[in-house]
């Protein structure tokens, strides 16, 4: 059966990328297949974890590339070559130019730590985000995957999971805590929604 080709775009340790590669040995992933992984950082985990995979692995980085027009010219050329149909951003810490955006129209989906529209945009990511979740004192946070366009987490959202807060909790443990009851679980069901779309013609 032929299948969506997908890249995993990472900035660090892959955690994201594991549950994707374990959702495509475990056929949660189904439709999709992951073909390449790049990175923006040199010696990212994430790259250890798709080589042990078994995954071709890249890195681009825009200091090498001239800065962020070279990288994205670098990331266009790798993806053509490979045929990618779908880009999933897993803990990609780089935002993508509308420029970039536009070429992959619903073609391109992140995972967000927080329910958007709370906690989301310019500047929220990685642990900031259950900073400003625990300082605003919100009983229920969650994650989000939602298509990738020219406005930071503006996209249209394809799923969402919520995660109560508890007590006591620190940004670390309900980083934690939303990846296992969240991101580990809506990303890679929707990776598979999108390319199931994409395979049978829909997008």
């Amino acid at each position: 059966m032929l299948k969506t080709k997908i890249a995993v775009l990472v900035s660090g340790g892959g955690t994201n990328l594991q549950a994707l590669i374990d959702a495509e040995s475990g056929g949660i992933l189904q439709s999709g297949h992951i073909a390449l992984v790049v990175s923006n950082v040199r010696g990212a985990y994430a790259l250890e974890r798709a080589e042990g995979a078994g995954i071709e692995t890249l890195t681009l980085r825009k200091r090498d590339l001239g800065g962020q027009e070279g990288f994205e010219k670098a990331l266009q050329e790798a993806l053509e070559s490979r045929g990618i149909q779908l880009i999933v951003l897993a803990g990609f810490m780089s935002i993508l130019s509308a420029d970039f955006t536009r070429r992959w129209p619903e073609r391109i989906i992140n995972v967000h730590p927080a329910l958007i529209p709370s906690f989301c945009g310019k500047g929220f990511y990685g642990l900031h985000v259950h900073e400003a979740a625990l300082a605003y004192g919100v009983k229920v946070t969650g994650a989000t995957v939602h298509y990738v366009n020219e406005v930071p987490d503006g996209g249209r959202i394809i799923a969402q999971r919520a995660v109560y807060v508890e007590d006591g909790d620190t940004p670390e443990s309900l980083q934690q805590r939303v990846m296992r009851e969240a991101e580990w679980i809506i990303l890679p069901r929707a990776a598979e929604q999108v390319s199931k779309e994409i395979m049978e013609g829909k997008k």
